[in-house]
């Protein structure tokens, strides 16, 4: 069984993710580490010394290894990750458990601001700017990240209550 938890960064796929994992007693994979760990470089380093172009390559290339692994995991994907060359195709194909964990803008903006200097997309963007960036690139996500099978609403829900709520909901 492969669960997959997408969504916008901020979300708490990662955090989710690894209460997930321990409530059903398998691993918790995140994407972006796996990608870290073949290139032995940051996701940011990645982006920086090889391109956006040779990182997305690099992407698909590892989600598709970790979906074709029969390894039983709960997989967390890069917020992009969806967006991006056949990457949900894939995810849909492999995958009958793929959730959308969504949180309103306000809640993104609340959750990113305490990590702006930790996120490289938007390190450089004013406070006050944040929600319409946030907003403008949920516009252009949201035809992805709606099409999971199922869609978890987020605000004012604390991981665990995710976990419980996605453990009820798997095929």
């Amino acid at each position: 069984m492969k669960v997959l938890l997408l969504g916008y960064m901020g979300s708490g796929k990662s955090t989710v993710g690894k209460e997930l994992a321990k409530k059903m007693n398998i691993p918790s994979v995140d994407l972006d580490d796996k990608i870290e760990a073949k290139e032995n470089l940051k996701i940011s380093e990645i982006f920086s010394q090889k391109g956006e172009i040779y990182f997305r390559k690099k992407e698909t290339e590892v989600l598709l290894e970790q979906l074709e692994s029969d390894e039983k995991t709960i997989l967390s994907l890069g917020g992009g990750t969806p967006c991006y060359g056949n990457n949900m195709k894939l995810a849909l194909e492999h995958s009958k458990n793929v959730f959308y964990l969504k949180v309103s803008i306000p809640g993104l903006v609340e959750r990113l601001l305490k990590e702006k200097a930790h996120r490289p997309l938007i390190k450089n963007i004013e406070d006050e700017e944040l929600p319409e960036f946030i907003g403008k690139h949920l516009f252009e996500r949201n035809n992805y990240y709606n099409q999971a099978h199922h869609i978890i609403a987020c605000d004012g829900k604390s991981p665990l209550e995710l976990a419980r709520e996605i453990e009820d909901k798997l095929v």
